[in-house]
């Protein structure tokens, strides 16, 4: 659905009386006939926000390496390997390998939970249409709906 600016009927909406801002939405008490609704669907899209941009795995595996901490013991394994203390480096390197992937593991089941909450949470509003009440998805919901 497009966000009212300056220029829409809705600018402002709150501080007009109901009658102008109707007038304005061409709507009326009766709510916007059912054809008219799927008109302005059609225009202005769903009632919905986009889906945010989700990065891809390899770099969300990169980025767990994009940590202060990480800096540091990779630093220390750069010291520690100079120095030439190999256990020592190799048992900080294996450390920011096993958190790198720990993290990206715990990082995907996350993203796999909030996706299955969004999909159970459908929210439904109560319009008028046609001169009655009635429950209908809240992304189906169009400028000038009486809610």
């Amino acid at each position: 659905m497009v966000h009212p600016d300056r220029e829409s009927p809705a600018a402002d909406a709150h501080a007009r009386p109901a009658d102008a801002l109707l007038d304005a939405l061409r709507s009326g008490p009766q709510g916007l006939a059912e054809n008219e609704a799927g008109s302005r669907l059609t225009e202005y899209g769903p009632n919905q926000l986009p889906e945010p941009p989700r990065d891809g795995p390899l770099k969300r595996l990169l980025l767990q390496f994009h940590n202060v901490l990480i800096y540091v013991l990779l630093g220390s394994a750069v010291i520690t390997a100079l120095l030439r203390h190999w256990a020592d480096t190799g048992v900080i390197l294996a450390v920011v390998v096993i958190n790198a992937v720990l993290g990206f593991v715990q990082e995907g089941k996350a993203e796999k939970a909030l996706g299955a909450i969004r999909r159970m949470l459908a929210p439904v509003a109560t319009v008028v249409r046609d001169g009655t009440r009635r429950s209908l998805p809240a992304e189906q919901l169009v400028p000038g709906d009486i809610v």
